[in-house]
């Protein structure tokens, strides 16, 4: 009698097959602080509420390493973070800390962009455990629908603030470089890691 073994639906199960609840909770926690580091990677623009930020990168990055539902669980690991007041959001912030529109960050012009995190990594993560991570232009796909999912909640939210007619202007306009430059980094990334999980697969006895 043969014995199938499942192919690995991620990058995460291909490093790291066999996981228990401790390790799984470990892999979540770990993601999330990848997420919070990323944001501290944070400029700034005078014109618009919303910092350039690696932020967006560390959350459909780590979606498509972990999947769907983990991928979803760090990104709401890293908002209960700054639920609690950890200083995990962009800048050093939490979610109570005062933004320049004189609210809190959790009701503030970016709250949007935190909701379209979520929505992100459930896209990215899907679509990663249907292997769109392992081609570049699959993988390119994949991070532009991932950031389709997070700007459309951030735009809604933000529009409330500055008015839907500059939206485009303060909410979008300015990031498409940097989003084109995460896109391609990733690009790069994600089936350059699958080239050597491959590799190491067929050079194991």
């Amino acid at each position: 009698m043969s014995i199938s073994i499942a192919r690995p639906r991620t990058l995460s199960q291909a490093v790291i097959p066999q996981t228990g609840i401790a390790r799984e909770m470990a892999v979540v926690l770990a993601a999330s602080l990848v997420i919070a580091a990323s944001a501290q990677v944070s400029l700034l623009l005078p014109f618009t509420p919303v910092p350039i930020t690696g932020q967006t990168f560390g959350v459909v990055l780590t979606a498509a390493v972990l999947g769907r539902n983990r991928g979803v669980m760090a990104v709401l690991a890293y908002l209960a973070e700054g639920l609690a007041g950890l200083p995990v959001f962009s800048g050093g912030l939490n979610a109570w800390s005062a933004t320049r529109a004189g609210v809190p960050v959790i009701v503030g012009p970016t709250a949007g962009f935190l909701v379209g995190f979520i929505l992100a990594a459930l896209v990215v993560g899907w679509l990663a455990e249907r292997q769109w991570d392992r081609s570049i232009l699959r993988t390119g796909a994949a991070m532009l629908a991932g950031n389709v999912a997070l700007y459309v909640p951030g735009m809604l939210v933000l529009g409330s603030f500055v008015g839907f007619d500059r939206v485009l202007a303060l909410g979008l306009l300015p990031f498409i470089p940097g989003d084109i430059i995460k896109i391609v980094l990733a690009m790069a990334a994600l089936p350059g890691a699958w080239a050597m999980v491959r590799r190491a697969g067929s050079a194991s006895p």
